[in-house]
């Protein structure tokens, strides 16, 4: 490319000045703007007690007056936009949106380019309404030479004309789909860079003169490269192509997503939730929306990401946490654990439940004041029979055999009466000793303690229901050698916890959420995920994790069978295998234990080519781990130090004693930048610099060790030091110097 003249460079750098001074007015517009919908919402919030109807009213518009206000929340550190689609071909008119004339000038007053016949609105609609297919490219010609800035959520001026679209919008799908093989209709994308909010940078691809950066991208290398430090951040500036199509997915499809380390599988699944919340907000306002993680480090971690994007109203839960109908008070042997995690304990309890049910054997006789109302035994076999084929929970079969036994003395009555009964009388005739009789006789009540108390006293019973289920040695793990006197007294493990849900089901209909995510999948056993179907019955699944990371006994192998315990079966399976977080270096040592794991996954690539791995041999741990950290700190970003869960009190005490202040992992909002975290906590999280102590120690601690290692190995997004006394596990040596 020919020198440019002196003329023509200070021209040029003019230019660009003048563009990176209209952006940055433009952001401080669009901020002002939003400060100006808060305010509104705020003085809607403290006078809406004055125009509600009735007390009901006024609840209901102060809980979602709140909510807007709480939406509309501003963080000054964050850019309200990252991105710009400016759209080729000749305009409709000669002002373009967001205030842009076709001269390319700026000018605030008009923000929306006007046709006769359409409008972006700032929620991606049209004037008329919604777009017939709001998950589809828009690229209907309707934006020809207009301008868009793209961002974490709508913002507009004071006559509700658009100064930054939802990332959401159908329209900014482009900003994340559009190439040079396919653009879009887009001419220019523009990615901005940012410092602590202020805007400092743009960077546009011209597609439609065939420039495309795609990932050499300086302003989204240097965003997917950024220090970490505290909770986790949304990643709307940085979605790929292939994760912008799993977080569009339709709300009726469930998917597994099968990520390796470092390919945003988590914040798919995050942005997968902000989407669907955005396309269908009554419906999963109503419904739900649920992110299940494995640990509350965890659920802290990623607590902050829906928030920035405007989404207050979604639940996070650890699966323990959604399980709280006992409490937990006792432990028991891992192998006893385990088979309770057991699908075929499903079969078990369904049989125990089903043996309750028992066949009528005499007639019952009521007495009705000068009448005697008589039910023989055929029609009450029939009655029990006909509830038994219908496959209700047991609960609501009782309550329908009830109502039946009623229905046949009602029909005596009118017969005989001429007249209908009266409610009263339908109470009184569902309350008396002969029908509670009968009930108990054939479908006796029953509560989930109940049913496991009996089941794990009375090896007799057990026996009945585990029938070509279980061995005989297998029982005889789950009979209590000293059964507890009652349901009340019994001191429940957590996986009797997961039985007893399983045993809820089976008597009553549990609530549901119309969306669920769960995150690190891999770890739930069977029996989890059957909890979790109970509560997605009518409602989608999105499904993440890697098999490589599997820690539990009861870790998933096989993602169909954990879909088909989940009740989603024809899920379709997703592969991530790019990775934009961990450094190659990092990636290609973890890699080297993935034939040891036994599980067959992709193994995962990287495109960064940063970052360090430095693998030693140290004769002190201790002081070579205070030393490493406090390399480490002369780097900007956050300090994970990573070792078996008996080592980590050691390493705070002489981290602490050199005067290093540390958190723990489920104080992510500490101040420190050094974190000391037990192997069994890290899953999921990240650090800029990682130090594992003594991965030898991490792999004797548990029987899956060497997933666990390979977990630990993938926590750092730029460097990683291992250092060890005792040998590397056999499948890392040879893979490095040290």
């Amino acid at each position: 490319m020919p020198a440019l003249d002196l003329d023509t460079q200070l021209s040029t750098e003019t230019d660009l000045d003048a563009d990176l001074a209209a952006e940055r007015a433009h952001l401080t517009t669009s901020r002002a703007a939003l400060a100006r919908m808060r305010e509104r919402a705020e003085s809607l919030f403290a006078t809406g007690d004055q125009v509600a109807g009735d007390a009901y009213a006024a609840e209901t518009l102060g809980r979602t007056l709140a909510r807007r206000v709480a939406e509309l929340a501003d963080d000054p550190t964050t850019p309200l936009f990252f991105g710009r689609l400016d759209f080729g071909g000749a305009p409709n008119n000669s002002t373009t949106d967001n205030g842009t004339t076709n001269n390319g000038s700026t000018d605030n007053s008009t923000v929306e380019g006007r046709t006769t016949d359409s409008r972006i609105r700032g929620d991606g609609t049209t004037a008329g309404g919604p777009a017939s297919d709001p998950t589809a490219p828009d690229t209907s010609g309707d934006h020809h030479g207009r301008r868009y800035h793209v961002g974490r959520r709508h913002v507009t001026d004071e006559r509700g004309e658009p100064l930054v679209l939802d990332w959401r919008a159908p329209v900014s799908r482009s900003f994340y789909r559009a190439s040079v093989r396919d653009p879009q209709g887009v001419a220019v994308r523009r990615r901005f860079g940012f410092s602590n909010g202020v805007l400092t940078s743009f960077e546009d691809e011209r597609l439609d003169r065939g420039e495309e950066l795609g990932t050499t991208s300086r302003i989204l290398t240097a965003e997917i490269e950024r220090p970490r430090v505290g909770p986790m951040r949304d990643i709307v500036a940085t979605i790929q192509p292939e994760q912008d199509e799993l977080v569009r997915a339709d709300l009726a499809d469930s998917i597994c997503v099968q990520g390796a380390p470092g390919t945003g599988k988590t914040a798919v699944g995050l942005h997968r939730a902000a989407y669907l919340l955005y396309l269908h907000r009554e419906r999963l306002r109503r419904a739900g929306v649920l992110i299940v993680g494995p640990n509350r480090a965890f659920l802290s971690y990623i607590a902050a990401v829906l928030p920035a994007l405007g989404e207050v109203e979604v639940e996070q839960a650890t699966v323990e946490e959604l399980i709280t109908r006992v409490s937990v008070r006792a432990v028991e042997a891992p192998a006893v654990a385990a088979l309770k995690h057991d699908v075929r304990m499903a079969s078990v309890l369904r049989h125990a439940v089903q043996a309750q049910i028992g066949t009528p054997t005499e007639s019952i006789t009521v007495s009705d004041g000068s009448f005697r109302w008589r039910i023989g035994v055929e029609p009450l076999h029939r009655i029990v029979e006909e509830t038994r084929r219908e496959g209700l929970p047991y609960g609501t079969g009782r309550e329908r055999v009830q109502a039946r036994v009623v229905s046949l003395l009602q029909r005596q009555a009118e017969a005989r009466r001429a007249e209908s009964p009266s409610d009263a009388w339908l109470r009184r005739m569902s309350r008396c000793r002969p029908v509670l009789d009968f009930l108990d006789a054939v479908w006796p009540a029953l509560t989930p303690e109940g049913l496991m108390h009996s089941l794990f006293s009375d090896p007799d019973r057990l026996a009945a229901a585990a029938d070509g289920l279980l061995s005989d040695a297998e029982q005889a793990q789950l009979i209590w050698a000293k059964p507890p006197r009652t349901p009340k007294a019994t001191r429940w493990t957590a996986a009797d916890a997961v039985l007893i849900d399983e045993a809820t089901g089976l008597l009553e209909r549990l609530s549901g959420f119309g969306h669920v995510v769960v995150d690190e999948a891999q770890d739930l056993s069977p029996m989890q995920c059957r909890a979790i179907a109970r509560r997605s019955e009518h409602g989608s699944v999105t499904l993440l994790g890697d098999l490589a990371q599997g820690t539990a006994p009861w870790a998933a192998t096989d993602w169909r069978e954990s879909l088909a315990h989940l009740g989603k079966p024809d899920a379709v399976v997703v592969p991530l295998t790019i990775g934009f977080r961990v450094p190659a270096a990092v990636v290609a040592f973890a890699n080297l234990l993935l034939p040891a794991l036994a599980v067959d996954v992709p193994p995962a690539e990287s495109l960064r080519h940063d970052g360090g791995l430095d693998v030693r041999t140290v004769t002190d741990l201790t002081a070579a781990t205070v030393a490493e950290v406090r390399a480490a700190l002369a780097h900007d970003g956050s300090v994970g130090v990573i070792a078996a869960d008996d080592a980590v009190d050691g390493l705070r005490a002489a981290l602490a004693a050199a005067g290093v202040e540390t958190a723990t992992a489920d104080d992510v909002a500490a101040a420190e930048r050094v974190t000391v975290v037990p192997a069994t906590l890290v899953k999921g999280l990240e650090y800029d610099h990682v130090v594992v102590v003594e991965p030898a120690a991490i792999v004797a601690a548990e029987p899956r060790g060497l997933h666990r290692l390979y977990v630990v190995l993938t926590r750092a997004v730029s460097r990683l030091a291992v250092l060890h006394v005792a040998p590397l596990p056999a499948p890392l040596v040879g893979g490095s110097a040290g």
